[in-house]
């Protein structure tokens, strides 16, 4: 493997500032490369209540049945605590559902929607989506995040791995980001306003609440500033709502989402062995910087050219690897100059 270094040296002006919080456990994160730009406690196991509910409208969306008509059955029985209060018989969409599960908290709608989209097995399919997205501290064991009996656990970091993922389903962003949702069904007339306080801050776009006796209050907040996307999860914060816009505006001073290539080709002047091919990238690159972090571009190239991958764009930040991007190659097409001759010929 042939390795072309390029060094950047990078000089941003924003300021720095400390920050803390009253959670047990806390973490901000880059929702598009999963940065950590604050942590504390993100590893403890703790009962995470309600935003347990980010798993349940992922699958949910994910099944493709949300415009799937949902006759509620008698599943919703064993319901308690924040409820949308439907009824047995009712009629409705499942994403109305999912209106239901993450704007006003619904645990029957939970419940509703599990039977529909996994019976039984909708546990099972939670620990495995969890599993698949890299969530290695949790275990879900309802749909809702009720822990009288068998609650849900998992870490801060999981759970901002989670809704990272979750903010890259458009129907979820819409969702979330949604302030009030109008429904009319065969039995009744609903109007739900968004349980996030945050929500009508102008850079804050979706989140979920959480609270029982046992985690006490647990919150996922979004927000979107200058093209840079953050998370932030707390459990067990007494004030977390203030909290939240603390963290939030922490990311947005302290951090720059830096554009380091567009998508396409490459140019790599003094490689001359792949002066012949088109190397390319799929992907604009981004990551976010804060002043005085050290940045290296590495380019990985395989000895002999090779078309499709033909090797990697790594991003060292602070010693540390945090992105890699395949390289495409293919062979450039040179046209064949024309001659008088040519141009005379096609006249005639």
């Amino acid at each position: 493997m042939k390795k072309i270094l390029l060094f950047l040296l990078l000089i941003i002006p924003i300021k720095i500032c400390a920050i803390s919080t009253s959670a047990e456990s806390a973490i901000l994160m880059d929702i598009d490369n999963n940065r950590i730009l604050y942590a504390n406690n993100i590893h403890d196991v703790r009962s995470v209540a309600s935003i347990s509910k980010v798993m349940t409208a992922v699958l949910a969306i994910e099944s493709g049945k949300l415009d799937d008509k949902v006759i509620i059955n008698d599943s919703i029985k064993k319901a308690y605590g924040s409820a949308i209060y439907i009824q047995i018989g009712e009629e409705m969409t499942l994403r109305d559902l999912v209106y239901g599960l993450m704007l006003r908290s619904g645990n029957d709608a939970a419940l509703a929607i599990a039977d529909y989209v996994g019976h039984d097995e909708f546990v099972n399919m939670m620990n495995h989506k969890a599993q698949e997205i890299g969530m290695k501290d949790t275990t879900f064991n309802n749909p809702c995040g009720l822990d009288e009996e068998a609650g849900n656990y998992s870490t801060a970091y999981d759970m901002a791995l989670l809704t990272s993922y979750a903010m890259k389903l458009s129907e979820y962003k819409k969702i979330v980001s949604t302030k009030i949702y109008k429904l009319d069904t065969n039995k009744n007339h609903y109007i739900w306003h968004n349980k996030h306080k945050l929500i009508d801050n102008e850079y804050v776009n979706g989140g979920k609440t959480g609270f029982t006796k046992k985690a006490k209050r647990t919150l996922i907040t979004t927000g979107s500033k200058n093209n840079l996307n953050l998370v932030v999860v707390t459990l067990n914060d007494g004030n977390d709502f203030k909290d939240h816009e603390n963290l939030l505006n922490y990311g947005f001073d302290n951090y720059k989402n830096y554009k380091f290539l567009n998508k396409g080709y490459l140019n790599l002047y003094d490689d001359i062995y792949y002066g012949v091919y088109n190397l390319s990238i799929k992907k604009d690159i981004y990551y976010p910087l804060k002043k005085d972090d050290d940045v290296l571009i590495k380019y990985e190239l395989n000895d002999v050219p090779t078309e499709g991958i033909t090797g990697s764009l790594v991003l060292i930040v602070n010693s540390k690897e945090v992105l890699r991007e395949s390289i495409y190659c293919e062979k450039r097409i040179i046209k064949k100059k024309k001659t008088l001759l040519d141009r005379l010929m096609k006249l005639w």
